[in-house]
């Protein structure tokens, strides 16, 4: 018989909200914006990803056809404030060049598919693992699918809700197999898990004063 951690879960997000607030995430204009941030933010802070998004925005490039049309040498330049910004530029142009195969370059046409078939697709990508495929998934499609982190695998792992060792799966499905699929809390959730993690439960952790020191 499957352990029940809905109610601890439910606990641990309504804990949260009260004691930090709402997120308001993700901060974008647009959903292309959503998924570029998604890509660029990949190891490294989101004040670096707001600096390259920035340079984009002054070069009016945040949209599929113009980072698909744009050279790596520009694009790269451009992001470089993100880290990794050769590396980066590739992936930003791999997922264009998917928009483009794939969906004739129509970002609706894309966000329209059903969940497990773009999730897939969207893994097939080179350089999108499952953090940003379903970064994507929920911040941009709107599709119920919770986002896992190092923040989420840390705190979840410190209240014994998962092992330290736990795939990317395995801590998806808890929230998944325990939750009701609903985007706004998905959303939120894993917002306010980012922000326990950075505030209080950081690789030392700061337990006093900590909204789930009783847990």
């Amino acid at each position: 018989m499957k352990k029940n951690f809905a109610p601890r879960l439910l606990k641990i997000y309504h804990t949260l909200h009260a004691h930090y607030g709402p997120q308001h995430w993700w901060p974008a204009k647009s959903r292309f914006e959503v998924i570029v941030g998604a890509i660029l933010t990949q190891n490294t802070n989101w004040k670096n990803v707001e600096k390259a998004i920035a340079n984009l925005k002054a070069e009016d490039l945040v949209s599929p056809d113009a980072i698909h049309r744009v050279s790596r040498k520009k694009l790269s330049r451009l992001i470089r404030p993100s880290g990794y910004f050769n590396i980066k530029a590739d992936r930003l142009k791999s997922f264009t060049d998917f928009l483009m195969s794939e969906y004739g370059g129509s970002l609706k046409g894309m966000l329209r598919e059903k969940t497990v078939t773009l999730r897939e697709k969207l893994l097939s990508v080179k350089g999108i693992g499952p953090e940003t495929a379903d970064s994507i998934l929920l911040y941009a499609a709107g599709m119920p699918v919770f986002v896992v982190d190092a923040y989420t695998r840390r705190i979840l792992s410190r209240h014994g809700l998962c092992e330290d060792k736990a795939s990317y799966n395995q801590i998806q499905s808890l929230f998944m197999e325990n939750l009701k699929p609903d985007v706004r809390m998905f959303n939120e959730y894993h917002a306010l898990l980012v922000c326990a993690g950075k505030t209080q439960c950081a690789s030392t952790p700061a337990c006093p004063g900590c909204p789930l020191q009783g847990y």
